[in-house]
């Protein structure tokens, strides 16, 4: 029998931790699993070799490219809708971690087309597309970093990010509508995936997503400190100007 002490104990250390260490330790963990998984489980690709295990990197990262993009979109028409600065400071974080995924992909890519092509870069529909778009989101970032942050600019950037959310499908369908190089395989049925490749796709995929989550949550909690921070220093301010 576990004493009331120790279960009390239990429960106080529980409240310490944050659930932005809880996240981290499951990313932690999922992404450890996922490397045996790729190293030591799935099959190596007879055409490639090594090499074609970039897949369950990019493909995870290529991902949650989109999905911080989208939610960057997403909270944009929000605060058109509604101007808040939860959606503003929403927005701001999912294009960050968008274009924090989308350079893994722009490296991983080359690395992985340079085998399989003979060349790091062709300028396939699907890789075209998705460079634009990533400048497009990279351009948004640049407006908030470097134009301030008042509510003219933030209603210009929650546009400029509605209008580039329409590059997404573009992206996604490129393949199809105008055909290219780029792998088709899952997108098109084929033959499915070995067993023991979906397994450490999978696991590679709950890592990328629960690691993604990770950096969302601290990402909030940077900003809010630093609103706090912000705050402190205009009172600061004001309070100076009022006793000089």
């Amino acid at each position: 029998m576990i004493s009331s002490s120790r279960t009390d104990d239990f429960r106080g250390i529980l409240k310490k931790v944050s659930l932005l260490t809880l996240i981290a330790i499951a990313a932690a963990i999922t992404s450890t699993i996922a490397m045996v998984l790729v190293f030591f489980h799935a099959p190596v690709e007879l055409t490639m070799g090594v090499v074609q295990k970039i897949f369950y990197v990019h493909v995870p990262a290529a991902m949650l490219m989109y999905a911080g993009f989208v939610i960057c979109s997403a909270a944009s028409l929000f605060y058109l809708l509604k101007p808040k600065k939860t959606w503003d400071t929403i927005a701001v974080i999912g294009v960050e971690i968008g274009l924090l995924f989308g350079i893994y992909v722009m490296i991983s890519g080359p690395l992985w087309g340079y085998k399989a092509w003979g060349k790091a870069w062709v300028f396939d529909p699907q890789l075209t597309t998705a460079l634009i778009l990533f400048l497009m989101y990279g351009g948004y970032a640049l407006l908030r970093l470097f134009s301030g942050s008042s509510r003219k600019i933030r209603q210009i950037a929650a546009v400029f990010a509605v209008i580039s959310s329409t590059m997404i499908p573009v992206v996604h369908w490129a393949v199809k509508v105008w055909g290219g190089i780029h792998p088709t395989v899952e997108r098109e049925g084929g033959d499915g995936m070995h067993p023991d490749i979906a397994l450490a796709f999978g696991m590679s995929m709950l890592g990328f997503l629960i690691l993604s989550m990770a950096i969302f949550w601290a990402q909030v909690a940077i900003k809010r400190e630093s609103e706090k921070l912000e705050s402190l220093f205009i009172d600061l301010e004001d309070y100076l100007k009022s006793n000089v």
